[in-house]
């Protein structure tokens, strides 16, 4: 019984992480605002030392925000660009930015 019950929590906290994880399109671009002062409308930057923020991957872009908040990748102003948002805040901003036309390979 307590196997079942393990297995089916495992399951079941799979599947929303899952589900959590993509983030959502529209609550992103509503919360983009602020990031465009830096890294430009869109995430396309304007200025070579801001980052383009469009295209890239949505897992980078995720975790690059975990690091700045945790301390793990240092950076006063981004440090304090992240310090309040909340782990769906990434998320949200991750899947928006991703979306973005903006990298394209060179060869």
């Amino acid at each position: 019984m307590k196997k079942t019950l393990l297995i089916l929590a495992a399951v079941a906290l799979g599947t929303s992480l899952a589900a959590q994880a993509k983030g959502d399109y529209e609550a992103g671009k509503a919360k983009s605002a602020t990031c465009a002062a830096c890294h430009g409308v869109d995430g396309i930057s304007e200025v070579a030392s801001f980052p383009k923020l469009a295209g890239q991957h949505r897992d980078y872009l995720y975790h690059v925000l975990k690091d700045y908040q945790s301390g793990k990748r240092k950076n006063p102003i981004m440090a304090g660009q992240v310090q309040n948002l909340s782990d769906t805040d990434m998320l949200d901003l991750a899947m928006y930015f991703s979306k973005q036309k903006g990298l394209t390979l060179k060869y």
